[in-house]
């Protein structure tokens, strides 16, 4: 509720929060917001114009835009987020697991992600695609193989810093369990940097699932999702650019409010980024007051 309290102080951050949280809420419940089966072809609407009936068109099959573009939420975002979930889980565990005994179990995990990390980020997921073929569940695959290490090294280097505070190694003293330790005390103050990164990277992931089946890399059809109907619509791409706009849009609208999501959530949990963004407000609200009085 702190972080909702928070989050509502910047309009810019509550208005991406509920364009994600619609956005998610459409695609969960897509049967009940399209007007049209996604899949259904009818050739005699061919390229057709925005009417009442199909607001946004038809493709090059006579299927109704706006119902794809509805179905499309579910593997260009609802997916995502399962595979950012996923990774972020493993990439937790090895963290903390890293970060809070350290020695030798530090240097062979890290040692591990390294390894991980050395390969560039997409040509990793070239590769993992190119091995198991395209679909959505190989690209699932390779986000979790690409994103963990790195999720990895991140959350290790935040428990580092606070498994040597004092209450740490007093609770070590008192003999409590590792399992509890790390559960009570050195969870909760590292979930604000997971939370942050985590939807930090949600935009790369949607961009790169995107940006895979553009290419004929990810989602086939007939199924809907946003890159594959903006490679659909490239053959009328001069002739009917409206056709791109709908798809090329949605990924815009969703990645800049994840983005700007953030950076409200990184000032919302952060104390310090707190207290200077407010600091910051207020002259805002008695700059203008201090002009007037010049004038």
């Amino acid at each position: 509720m702190n972080i909702l309290k928070e989050l509502s102080k910047d309009k810019l951050a509550s208005i991406s929060l509920f364009i994600v949280i619609g956005t998610m809420l459409a695609g969960i419940f897509a049967p009940l917001f399209a007007p049209h089966d996604p899949y259904e072809v009818n050739m005699k609407l061919r390229y057709a114009g925005s009417s009442w009936e199909y607001l946004l068109g038809n493709d090059h099959l006579g299927r109704c835009i706006l119902s794809r573009l509805i179905y499309g939420i579910r593997p260009s975002l609802l997916w995502v987020l399962l595979a950012l979930g996923i990774s972020v889980l493993v990439g937790a565990l090895v963290g903390f697991i890293a970060g809070y005994f350290k020695g030798k179990t530090d240097t062979v995990l890290m040692r591990i992600c390294d390894v991980m990390l050395s390969f560039p980020g997409y040509v990793m997921t070239l590769a993992v695609v190119g091995i198991l073929g395209p679909g959505l569940e190989n690209i699932l695959i390779a986000f979790v193989v690409m994103k963990w290490a790195w999720f990895a090294r991140v959350i290790r280097t935040s428990v580092m810093q606070y498994s040597d505070m004092n209450y740490v190694k007093f609770a070590k003293a008192a003999g409590i369990s590792h399992v509890k330790i790390i559960y009570k005390h050195i969870l909760p103050v590292t979930f604000s940097d997971i939370a942050v990164i985590a939807s930090g990277s949600i935009c790369s992931m949607i961009l790169q699932i995107s940006g895979l089946s553009f290419l004929g890399l990810g989602i086939q059809a007939p199924h809907a999702e946003w890159g594959m109907m903006l490679n659909e619509a490239r053959e009328v791409m001069f002739s009917r650019p409206e056709l791109m706009l709908a798809p090329g849009l949605a990924i815009v609208v969703v990645v800049s409010a994840f983005n700007y999501l953030a950076d409200g959530l990184q000032v919302a949990l952060d104390p310090k980024l707190r207290s200077v963004h407010n600091r910051l407000q207020e002259q805002e609200v008695e700059k203008p007051a201090y002009e007037y009085a010049r004038g």
